[in-house]
């Protein structure tokens, strides 16, 4: 992202910030604190004119915009709810996940975690309710189901570590029914 800045001599400084595209966003700060916000989609035509706000209202929104009253919590997973406490998650398996390689047998995320694999998304194939012994690759797209809690598990079971030295999947296989 360019910011430019520009003094306006009697009217105040004017920053145009590249937004994309070739599009610019040019916030014109007057001397007495009112802002004017335009939009310019090409550096030849005249900017249009967006709103106008007050010193106060623009100071209140920049706070909104700069994330003093709510921080996004940024997901790698899209999730879906059910039902009370039911969800459907899509869990991007990274590179260095310890599941790659490994079968969904072996990676036993409804035993570990509670979570059973209704599909993977690889590239732009789809397999639908892949069976045990589908491999688990880097880049795939686990679609899962299962409660909150267990979808959000999941997350620190597919990257690797969890910073507790929870999960291992290094342990013994105990028998238990796979997939």
């Amino acid at each position: 992202m360019t910011v430019y800045e520009a003094d306006l001599p009697g009217v105040g400084k004017k920053h145009e910030i590249e937004i994309g595209d070739g599009t610019r966003l040019v916030v014109v700060t007057h001397n007495t604190g009112k802002r004017e916000v335009y939009r310019r989609g090409d550096p030849n035509e005249d900017a249009t004119k967006l709103f106008e706000l007050s010193d106060r209202l623009a100071r209140q929104v920049g706070t909104i915009l700069e994330g003093a009253y709510f921080q996004p919590v940024r997901s790698e997973a899209i999730e879906t709810m059910l039902g009370e406490g039911i969800a459907i998650e899509w869990v991007s398996v990274v590179p260095e996940s310890p599941l790659v390689g490994r079968t969904l047998a072996e990676a036993r995320l409804r035993q570990e975690v509670g979570v059973s694999v209704i599909a993977i998304q690889r590239g732009d194939e789809v397999i639908e309710n892949p069976d045990g012994e589908t491999e688990i690759r880097a880049e795939d797209t686990l679609v899962v189901l299962g409660s909150r809690e267990a979808c959000r598990s999941l997350d620190a079971y597919v990257t690797p570590g969890d910073g507790n030295g929870n999960l291992s999947l290094d342990d013994e296989d105990d028998g238990s029914p796979t997939a």
